[in-house]
């Protein structure tokens, strides 16, 4: 396995961050951001690691392909970019740090921000039962995402770390449905968006947004699209997630987002045996037809 150099320390190259040694990388961000860190307190996901600190704040690691942020033309973070936003129930950014590690071909990050204790309305992956939120808390979501739509960004969004542009949305829905529909997106005018809203990013009983680095600029529904086709194991949330966002779901851009987002879980084909395949092609189905009309 090749090693990626952070600072003057090396740990093992780039994979899933959960399956490797973090400690030496965990030493060089205490030193960056001056501070020390709870490790009984580490979440680890595929391309990410978060901990609190002893200032009684959130930090949060993140590895990037050097190549892929590079390609992007916009090496800030969205989470620094969502400092500038208003308006949205999301944590307040304090600093960050980013270096490159040309030897792994990595762009690390670490970003620093108020610690929200509540957890996350579900576990990671798809919920298979409705969690428990309240009409404020739904009140609080539309507001953000309301109120986000309205900002002022110049980033463009990159869900799955990649930059979101009309080429990529055809090409996805192009595999999983070739010639079937026009995918030209031409009803509303791009906004600013989250770009990873799951049930993972967002916590309950009080409704905070997290993890805002692939925030930019997006198609209309993007958001809401993403949050409809986690739910889709459980069909009660599945409506309450339309009647909540109906005004983006239930525009020509917010259909074609939806099938944007089941396509790429339908282009995987270790999705083919996942409990959500049957739900997910179902409702692509019923989008497809949809939008062919």
């Amino acid at each position: 396995m090749a090693e990626a150099l952070t600072g003057q320390t090396r740990v093992p190259g780039i994979g899933d961050l959960r399956k490797l040694p973090i400690e030496q990388l965990v030493n060089d961000v205490e030193a960056r951001l001056g501070t020390g860190f709870d490790e009984s307190t580490i979440v680890r996901k595929r391309r990410t690691i978060g901990m609190r600190s002893d200032r009684g704040t959130w930090v949060r690691i993140e590895a990037r392909p050097l190549d892929k942020a590079a390609s992007q033309g916009q090496i800030n973070n969205g989470i620094e970019a969502s400092a500038l936003l208003d308006g949205i129930a999301k944590p307040r950014w304090h600093q960050g740090v980013s270096w490159v590690d040309e030897s792994a071909g990595v762009l690390w990050r670490a970003d620093e921000c108020a610690l929200i204790t509540g957890p996350a309305a579900t576990p990671i992956g798809y919920p298979l039962t409705e969690p428990d939120l309240s009409p404020h808390w739904w009140h609080t979501l539309n507001r953000s995402l309301d109120s986000l739509a309205r900002q002022h960004v110049t980033r463009i969004a990159t869900p799955d770390t990649e930059p979101i542009t009309q080429a990529l949305v055809t090409e996805t829905i192009e595999r999983a449905f070739p010639d079937q529909i026009d995918t030209t997106i031409t009803d509303r005018r791009w906004v600013a968006a989250h770009a990873d809203l799951n049930w993972s990013n967002l916590t309950a009983p009080d409704c905070w947004i997290l993890d805002w680095e692939d925030l930019g600029l997006a198609p209309p529904g993007l958001d809401a699209a993403t949050l409809w086709v986690a739910s889709l194991m459980v069909p009660a949330l599945v409506d309450k997630v339309f009647r909540a966002r109906c005004a983006d779901l239930g525009t020509r851009s917010g259909k074609i987002m939806a099938l944007f987002c089941c396509s790429k879980d339908l282009n995987d084909p270790q999705f083919d045996s996942a409990p959500a395949f049957e739900p997910t092609a179902r409702h692509a189905a019923e989008l497809v037809a949809d939008l062919r009309r």
